[in-house]
């Protein structure tokens, strides 16, 4: 990577980011990493091919960024989201590293047979469904709204679908009722900052933290062109 380049993160509100703190112990505070905080999408990418040579994206410009992107990779458009462009000479490439965090966590923890529930369906979800099925698990998801043609079951079938879940992957920022009296094995939560259901649930927890960092490992060498040289 060139001498002075710089990285950061698109969204809004991302005040409380810990993404920063990963950048700068991945790469021994080598490189510059900002929260670039726009309300608007229009003005975070132009921010974006301004002053900086990748950056990671969050809520709620996952899907703009995507349709700006002229080379995603084939993941973000099974999504239809990204969370991480790189500037190259033939454009701004798009990946996806929730997807390849969460696939890799599955790997990690020998979850790659019998069947995923995965509960909500945004960016998130979406990666985490994508995951599920490519680690080899049957995935059903679930979700507060249904969209039209979908196979994304109603949130009122959750208690029956976690009875017959090897693994749930919970990817809403907030409890739901329809978790009430659910168990289940094993249960990776996205939630880092305020996870719901830490306690009480599943035998093995994974928590949003590990989700968090698996994503950095995987994505931020596609940012950089560099291995990370701090294990995060």
């Amino acid at each position: 990577m060139k001498k002075g380049a710089k990285f950061g993160l698109i969204g809004y509100p991302i005040a409380h980011s810990q993404s920063p703190e990963l950048f700068r112990k991945a790469y021994g505070g080598r490189y510059a990493y900002d929260l670039i905080e726009e309300a608007d999408f229009d003005r975070a990418w132009q921010r974006f091919l301004d002053g900086y040579d990748a950056v990671n994206v969050t809520a709620p410009f996952k899907e703009p960024a995507l349709r700006r992107a002229d080379l995603p990779a084939p993941e973000c458009l099974k999504i239809g989201a990204t969370n991480l462009l790189v500037k190259t000479p033939e454009g701004v490439k798009a990946w996806n590293s929730d997807y390849l965090g969460v696939l890799e966590l599955l790997r990690e923890e020998g979850l790659t047979e019998g069947v995923a529930l995965v509960i909500g369906f945004g960016g998130a979800g979406k990666a985490a469904a994508a995951a599920t099925a490519a680690a080899g698990l049957d995935t059903v998801v679930c979700n507060r709204t249904v969209p039209a043609g979908s196979d994304v079951r109603p949130l009122d079938e959750l208690p029956l679908l976690a009875g017959i879940a090897d693994v749930i992957v919970y990817t809403l920022p907030l409890a739901v009722p329809q978790m009430e009296g659910v168990r289940c094995a094993c249960l990776l939560e996205a939630n880092y900052r305020d996870p719901q259901y830490a306690e009480g649930v599943a035998e093995k927890y994974i928590p949003g933290r590990r989700w968090l960092e698996a994503q950095a490992r995987t994505g931020y060498p596609l940012m950089t062109g560099e291995t990370i040289v701090t294990q995060i």
